[in-house]
């Protein structure tokens, strides 16, 4: 007799299977590998933007403050 732990493993896969094997599982596969690297480029220069303009914005608030840090 399989034990709890057993039974609850080979739900999950039989799960796992059936959605494994649906045609919008294997579209979003496929495309989720294509679209990864434009992801991660996107994110990259988003985040030197980001940092562009933060940087920007520090020194517009150093310089109105007069120079003192605080």
């Amino acid at each position: 007799m399989e034990t709890k732990e057993e039974r609850i493993a080979r739900r999950r896969k039989e799960r796992d299977a059936k959605y494994m094997a649906t045609p919008g599982y294997k579209v979003f596969s496929v495309m989720f590998t294509i679209a990864y690297p434009f992801i991660a480029l996107f994110t990259a220069v988003f985040s030197a933007i980001v940092a562009v303009f933060s940087t920007i914005s520090r020194g517009l608030a150093w310089v109105i403050s007069g120079g003192r840090s605080h």
